[in-house]
């Protein structure tokens, strides 16, 4: 039986041994190739020298065994030389001036040492004028081949569909492109799609601002000016897209170039870093399409980790809504930060389901992960999950968000958002969780739907426990990018489907950030809290919906209005036509991070919270949507009248500025 398996490696190993030595020979017999032109180069000049008397030396030419002595010593050392410094291990179709300096720098150092030969060696000693020479001479015709090679390369791979010119493949095949920016990065990124025989990209124009780089050529391609006759003469021209090869570009800068090429028909794509890339002096540049992101035009958020690290490590830590938007987020980087245990909870049983199999997949059994299936009504269910689990962070995600849904379901929102927070929030303090984070919303600000009423509510809940010995927090933050029911994926969705894009209201502003940022910011702000505190996090400047509409049809390929058009279908009951500025600096204090700040609010006592979870209650009971609105207007003085608020922001300056920003 031990026998076997070593047959059977030994059968495996087989074809892959002899691939690995076909390989190594195919290797070999290139290197040899290139050895004997090289050798062949070196007899031939040094013959050559002889022969036309460059330096009259009739003795060398003369003495046949003296000639043929130096002759094979400089071939020897000078081969010896380029092996030891691995000239012959470059691949030279990709050769760059570092590999042609290791010739240089070779065959230096092999003539100084057969110099040094020479001096006490004669037969070998070439005299140093006659040396110097012949060593030039050898070097400059190695390194016009070399170069000879590659431009013939580059040539073939240029022009390698010639043969199938007016072939309908061949102009699927090929795509002209322009290049924004002449540098180092754009004449980087042009060399690579010239030397890369499988590249379909073919460079046409490069564009830039250096003045002394227009009307100049880089690789035999012309440099534009970047100014509107370029974005013009774009348009008439084959190219199809438009690349950004700019070092350190700024989200500014950024913008700028996308929105003057936007309009010109052609894809805008990015030679950029990875995303998320810390250190860039390691990193490689990819080609990349711009994503929804980018059209933020801010700087992506990095928050240093050290402290979240220290903070959540070795710690049990609940996710209630785990299977949603932002708890699957907070799941995936708690799961990184090597906790005790990860539970998650969540009443949709397929959402923490696909969560439990992602983090499994990434972790295995190094994370000791538990997934609850349980509603946070259920006061019983909770009490026993959290004396089983004892908790010592708690995260609460768990929420219905949907605006318009819960202007028809407000009963729903009042018992699963108000009384499930207030559930949660008893069972951490009963059973001694440390601190306990409250998801919460930019629509809590001045609500005009029972949604965000409810959040206002949860609020309050959260803010009136500042005796407790469990440290009780709330952070506010706007839209994410992608999360579920989100704006985002019905974009998507409709454009997939040919059109039209929906809008509630052209003029509808709100902020964005994407999930991982505000996650990132989340757990940090869970770390830092202080009790009965109310955070807001910086989502940056607003943004106009349809801009973000118009660039998600670009981003796909389509011309807006043209091929996919956008049609305004009204406001939805309780939506506000703006979410109001978080960032009020007057009403707000600073922290350490600045990203988060803190909420001057006036705090209400217990006694005056439970009073208004009491008018809560005895509205859910009457199953009536009045009594839910009525209770709303009871229990949160800031609840305004939707209509009123729309009328007055659409006088507002605030949303003319962002109106003309935003074009």
């Amino acid at each position: 039986m031990g026998i076997k398996p070593a047959i059977e490696n030994r059968g495996r190993e087989a074809p892959l041994k002899k691939q690995r030595n076909g390989f190594v020979m195919k290797l070999s017999r290139r290197k040899m190739e290139l050895m004997l032109v090289d050798i062949a180069v070196i007899i031939c000049v040094y013959y050559m020298t002889n022969l036309v008397k460059v330096l009259r030396l009739h003795s060398i030419v003369l003495n046949g065994e003296i000639n043929l002595a130096r002759m094979l010593a400089l071939v020897v050392t000078i081969m010896a030389g380029r092996i030891v410094f691995g000239v012959y291990r470059n691949i030279w179709r990709y050769a760059n001036i570092q590999t042609y300096l290791t010739i240089m720098v070779s065959d230096f150092v092999s003539n100084v040492l057969l110099m040094l030969l020479g001096r006490v060696w004669f037969a070998v000693n070439l005299g140093i004028g006659v040396h110097l020479i012949v060593a030039m001479a050898i070097l400059l015709v190695t390194l016009l081949s070399r170069y000879c090679y590659q431009l013939l390369y580059a040539y073939r791979n240029r022009n390698a569909d010639k043969n199938i010119e007016g072939n309908a493949f061949s102009q699927l095949y090929k795509v002209e492109v322009a290049i924004v920016g002449a540098g180092n990065v754009g004449a980087t990124l042009s060399d690579e799609f010239f030397r890369n025989p499988r590249s379909r990209y073919e460079p046409v124009c490069f564009i830039d601002t250096d003045p002394e780089k227009v009307g100049q050529t880089v690789n035999g391609v012309p440099v534009y000016p970047e100014d509107d006759s370029t974005a013009n003469l774009l348009k008439r021209m084959k190219v199809r897209e438009i690349i950004i090869a700019l070092p350190d570009l700024t989200v500014e800068r950024k913008q700028k170039l996308y929105e003057r090429y936007q309009d010109t028909g052609c894809a805008v794509k990015l030679y950029d870093y990875p995303s998320g890339t810390e250190e860039k002096s390691t990193a490689k540049r990819a080609l990349r399409d711009f994503r929804i992101e980018d059209l933020l035009f801010r700087d992506t958020i990095q928050v240093e980790n050290s402290q979240t690290m220290a903070f959540y490590g070795g710690k049990t830590v609940l996710v209630t809504g785990g299977g949603g938007s932002i708890g699957s987020e907070l799941c995936r980087q708690i799961a990184a930060l090597h906790p005790k245990k990860l539970a998650i909870l969540d009443i949709y049983e397929n959402n923490a389901y696909d969560v439990q199999q992602e983090l499994i997949r990434k972790y295995g059994d190094k994370l000791n992960l538990e997934v609850i299936i349980a509603s946070v009504r259920d006061v019983d269910r909770l009490d026993q999950i959290f004396r089983d689990l004892r908790p010592q962070i708690v995260f609460h995600a768990a929420a219905h968000k949907h605006v318009p849904l819960m202007e028809h379901s407000g009963v729903e929102a009042l018992k699963n958002n108000v009384l499930g927070t207030y559930n949660v929030a008893e069972m951490a303090e009963k059973y001694g969780v440390e601190k306990f984070l409250l998801i919460s919303t930019d629509k809590a600000v001045n609500p005009t739907n029972v949604m965000g009423a409810s959040k206002r509510l949860c609020e309050m809940v959260i803010q009136c426990r500042e005796d407790s010995k469990t440290e009780f927090t709330a952070v506010r933050f706007g839209n994410v990018l992608g999360s579920n029911g989100s704006v985002i994926p019905l974009f998507k969705r409709q454009i997939e489907a040919g059109g039209p894009v929906t809008l509630t209201d052209k003029r509808i502003i709100r902020y964005f950030m994407t999930i991982p940022e505000a996650v990132q910011l989340v757990m940090l702000t869970c770390a830092m809290a202080h009790n009965g505190e109310l955070y807001v996090l910086d989502m940056g400047k607003p943004v106009k919906i349809l801009s973000l509409a118009e660039n998600m049809i670009r981003l796909s390929g389509y011309t807006p209005y043209k091929d996919i058009d956008i049609v305004e279908v009204g406001l939805r009951p309780g939506e506000k036509l703006y979410e109001e500025l978080l960032m009020k600096t007057e009403e707000l204090d600073k922290t350490d991070n600045d990203m988060i700040f803190i909420e001057r609010d006036k705090k209400l006592t217990r006694a005056e919270v439970d009073h208004k979870l009491d008018l809560v209650r005895e509205a859910i009971n009457t199953e009536s949507q009045s009594a839910v609105l009525d209770v709303i207007r009871k229990t949160v003085p800031t609840f305004r009248d939707p209509e009123e608020v729309n009328r007055q922001a659409a006088q507002a300056e605030e949303v003319r500025q962002v109106a003309a920003a935003n074009g």
